[in-house]
């Protein structure tokens, strides 16, 4: 019996070495979101370029040329910036990206299935960080289960996309790599409910000198080397699922302001009172008057769930102990 169970247990490691992420496109399983869904309310409308290098152990042969940071902004087109060998791209956004339900973003790459095996693709991978302030950056927990007694070679060898998670670009042209912000929840010097950078590192896919590590702290594997000016990941696009828009800020008193976004809004709404808080209040009215949502007592930052109501026009209604109301039109979509 002692042995039924030592059997057991090698089999139980060898399930948990080759655990399987979420598959290619078009198969059962797959997380990738197609550039024309209609989850995607905003683009980026920002880049800033760190170029990487052509191949980054010949410094010698330079850093990518192809394309530029024109061509990571707006929707998906189809053209691209090719990053280079650690290359970087900061994208930035109208607005912020706040923790919604599910994912919060994509990110669009211009890998190609593989025509043989609609499960395997030619991948470029890249890391992914956000940021709440444009300085401080904290990076997606990456797994990578690709092999790494062989080197993915730069052009012709595919991967499988169920042997990645928080890897930008495990999915091919016109899908996006979903992220979820609540993964980072508690991360210090990140607001996951106001993020304002995306940044885009290209991973080193080299199984030898210069390799990337994922979180786990296995070297990933991805095509290596790629000996021409389009080499390394090659950023398409990304997409915001869950936008706040720039808020809107009225001054209620002296010391006092209010700041609400987004608006229109379609699912949380979040107010924001610069000063004290101290006897204020807030409702949220429908145009007849009904009061669908009251608070008697404010803090600093406030947010309201609103998805469930109507779409059309509701009344905030802050006020003092006074009774002085100030009154801001927000639109439900």
């Amino acid at each position: 019996m002692r042995y039924f169970f030592y059997i057991l247990f090698l089999l139980s490691g060898t399930f948990s070495a080759v655990a399987q992420y979420a598959p290619q496109q078009g198969l059962p399983g797959s997380t990738a979101i197609s550039a024309t869904s209609g989850v995607f309310v905003r683009w980026a409308t920002g880049c800033t370029l760190q170029r990487g290098y052509i191949r980054i152990d010949s410094p010698s042969l330079g850093v990518t040329t192809s394309g530029d940071s024109s061509m990571a902004i707006g929707s998906v087109d189809h053209s691209v910036v090719s990053l280079g060998d650690s290359g970087v791209a900061d994208l930035t956004f109208p607005g912020m990206i706040y923790d919604g339900p599910g994912p919060d973003f994509a990110v669009f790459e211009n890998g190609f299935i593989n025509p043989a095996n609609d499960s395997q693709a030619f991948l470029e991978l890249a890391f992914v960080e956000v940021s709440s302030d444009g300085i401080n950056y904290t990076r997606f927990p990456a797994q990578s289960l690709t092999q790494t007694n062989t080197q993915i070679a730069g052009s012709g060898q595919y991967m499988y996309a169920n042997q990645l998670n928080n890897l930008a670009g495990k999915y091919a042209n016109g899908y996006g790599t979903p992220f979820d912000l609540s993964e980072l929840a508690g991360a210090p010097n990140l607001d996951v409910n106001n993020i304002t950078h995306v940044r885009i590192v290209d991973v080193i896919g080299s199984i030898g000198g210069h390799s990337n590590h994922d979180s786990s702290g296995r070297i990933i594997n991805d095509p290596f080397p790629t000996n021409f000016p389009t080499g390394g990941f090659d950023l398409d696009a990304v997409g915001v699922i869950h936008h706040l828009g720039t808020a809107k800020v009225t001054t209620i008193a002296n010391d006092v302001s209010l700041s609400t976004y987004p608006n229109p809004v379609s699912e949380k709404l979040f107010f924001e009172v610069g000063g004290s808080t101290e006897g204020l209040s807030v409702s949220i009215t429908s145009v007849s008057g009904v009061v669908i949502y009251q608070n008697l007592s404010l803090n600093a930052r406030n947010e309201v769930d609103i998805e469930l109501y109507p779409a059309g026009m509701y009344y905030l209604v802050l006020q003092d102990a006074n009774g002085s109301k100030w009154v801001e039109k927000v639109i439900k979509r």
